[in-house]
């Protein structure tokens, strides 16, 4: 179990520091394409996130922890509601539950409820999440959990946050080698992120903006309750975006992390292996 409870700790500040500083899309080089006002192949500039009222979204993450042949030894599911759009500019956050499985068969066990998630409310900062208090009342352990704000934070942030700089089918380079540390837990270096503008789709009646981001090779240091690791994240997915609204229609997260890693007591690393699966989707249209 102390091995388990090391590798599910591996990912939130990893996505974090990289964003901290199924529609079928339209391709320009169509025929059909070529013939589609100018305007189809722009996007709207200088515009903000509508927010209407609140909107929840339901974010699910799946843990797959493999051995070197690729079999599945451990899984684990979290997954919380997620509502932005609050008074004051604020977001909250609830039920969110817990669930492990042996192995890549096995039935997931009962769901376990974070009741220390319910009704967790902060104020929409971007840097927000990376004070020291920020997660005040949080278990030290309760890593995962904090994955779901950084993750559903990075994915707002490289949906929302370009328009104005991104061009069809044209590689954004918006982070390059940079470092950045994490209080009380490691370090993250930035090698490359990139976002995509690909085309448009369809996601919930919307006309949406497709949008692609990759960050591949980077290196990572954790040095945390005994626990060390030195690996690499590589992670990528997909957000449909609102052309209307801005607001994210459906997003995906990929990420692997491969390293070594050494517990408290331990001569000898361990080769680690995981590979998160991630959905973020608005719960109206479940």
């Amino acid at each position: 179990m102390r091995i388990r409870t090391a590798l599910v700790f591996l990912f939130g500040f990893v996505l974090w520091a990289a964003c901290n500083l199924p529609g079928r899309p339209l391709f320009a080089q169509s025929p059909a394409a070529q013939s589609l006002p100018a305007s189809t192949w722009s996007l709207p500039q200088g515009t903000t996130v509508k927010d209407n009222g609140p909107r929840t979204y339901r974010l699910t993450v799946d843990y797959n922890t493999a051995n070197t042949k690729g079999e599945i030894v451990y899984r684990q599911r979290v997954t919380g509601e997620y509502t932005r759009g609050l008074a004051s500019g604020e977001a909250a956050w609830k039920n969110v539950t817990l669930a492990n499985a042996a192995d890549a068969t096995a039935p997931f066990g009962p769901a376990q409820k974070r009741d220390f998630m319910e009704g967790f409310r902060y104020h929409y900062d971007p840097l927000g999440s990376m004070k020291p208090d920020f997660f005040r009342g949080f278990p030290p352990t309760a890593v995962v959990e904090r994955n779901l704000v950084w993750d559903t934070r990075m994915i707002e942030m490289f949906g929302q946050n370009y328009f104005d700089h991104l061009k069809l089918n044209e590689p954004y380079h918006i982070i390059s080698n940079e470092d950045t540390s994490m209080p009380d837990v490691g370090t993250f270096h930035s090698r490359d992120v990139v976002l995509e503008w690909v085309g448009r789709s369809q996601r919930n009646g919307q006309d949406c903006a497709l949008i692609k981001y990759q960050a591949f090779f980077n290196p990572l240091e954790i040095v945390n309750g005994g626990m060390t690791l030195k690996g690499r994240s590589d992670y990528w997915g997909d957000i449909w975006v609102s052309l209307t609204t801005k607001q994210i229609e459906y997003a995906t997260l990929y990420e692997v992390v491969v390293g070594e890693m050494r517990l408290a007591g331990q001569d000898t690393p361990q080769v680690v292996n995981i590979f998160r699966i991630a959905a973020l989707e608005p719960e109206s249209v479940k």
